[in-house]
């Protein structure tokens, strides 16, 4: 429910902070005078019309339930907004139906680290964000594994003006765990956003030493015989990434059969990254958030969630 509700107010908050940062007139403290002025202008509607201010939210509602029915129906995005139930092809494929040559041998040891990921087809994500990573923490022999899926956002690309003044834009991060049978390699049974789901490693490709270098993770939920959810992952080692060696992925995916699913290139996003990575944003804007304390809250919990998995809780 969160993420259904989230894709309609995080476009607006995007737009509004765009808005923002281009608004005309002299700095009052962070904000330009062209939308304090914008804003007052508003406000004052609102306070003088009160035929305004009671269609204001039953417009924002009808506007809010448009979009989510879209999403239902598929026609928002079929990319990061395709709530429509079993569209295509019904219900999840058993792992056999998908599992590629690539996985004989799997070793789950070798999945360890950093993976970037360059697409994906997933409605708990947001096409805004950029700079998108799953760094895999093994323990347990590896039979237990924290994800830690890092985003900052908006992006460069979606927000040009307002990307640098967001609060994740030096990073967010939401954690995954999950455990994983050695009997049944390739098979990682996950926990997150309220669910456990198995997240199949369909395919993988190995450098010249045998080490793991890009991978397709697919994820698939049912409910009563009805697919409710899918999630596909385009993830390599490295954050730079080929329009040849992405096609070859859309390919081996092909092959598996998560086409029909979503695993093809009109119906994933391509994940932006920055040219540079190393620098941290730093602006008066961030300074404002990190009196408000949110880099440390963001630090917090993702110190917290790490030494907890650590301990085995």
């Amino acid at each position: 429910a969160f993420f259904a509700i989230g894709h309609p107010l995080i476009k607006p908050a995007v737009w509004i902070g765009e808005v923002l940062h281009t608004a005309p007139g002299p700095l009052v403290g962070l904000l330009p005078l062209g939308f304090v002025l914008g804003n007052l202008a508003v406000l004052a509607l609102l306070a003088t019309q009160p035929k305004v201010r009671l269609a204001a939210p039953v417009v924002s509602a009808a506007l809010l339930v448009n979009f989510v029915g879209g999403g239902l129906e598929g026609s928002v995005s079929s990319s990061d907004y395709n709530l429509a139930l079993d569209d295509g092809v019904k219900g999840c494929p058993a792992y056999e139906q998908v599992r590629q040559p690539s996985m004989d041998g799997f070793d789950i040891t070798k999945y360890d680290g950093r993976w970037y990921e360059h697409a994906f087809h997933d409605w708990t994500q947001f096409s805004e964000v950029y700079d998108t990573t799953f760094d895999i923490e093994l323990s347990g022999g590896g039979t237990r594994w924290l994800d830690d899926f890092g985003v900052k956002g908006p992006s460069p690309r979606s927000a040009p003006a307002s990307w640098d003044k967001s609060p994740v834009a030096n990073g967010a991060h939401y954690f995954l765990t999950a455990t994983y049978d050695p009997k049944t390699p390739g098979v990682v049974q996950e926990s997150g956003f309220g669910a456990t789901f198995p997240n199949y490693i369909v395919d993988v490709q190995k450098g010249a030493g045998g080490e793991y270098t890009e991978a397709l993770q697919f994820q698939c939920l049912q409910r009563g015989g009805v697919r409710i959810f899918e999630g596909i992952n385009y993830l390599t080692r490295s954050p730079d990434i080929s329009p040849a060696q992405l096609a070859a992925m859309h390919e081996r995916a092909r092959v598996a059969g998560i086409a029909p699913y979503g695993a093809n290139p009109t119906d994933t996003h391509t994940v932006e990254f920055a040219p540079s990575r190393s620098f941290a944003v730093d602006n008066d804007w961030q300074s404002f958030w990190s009196a408000l304390g949110v880099d440390k809250l963001l630090a917090l919990l993702e110190t917290s969630t790490h030494t907890a998995f650590e301990r085995g809780e």
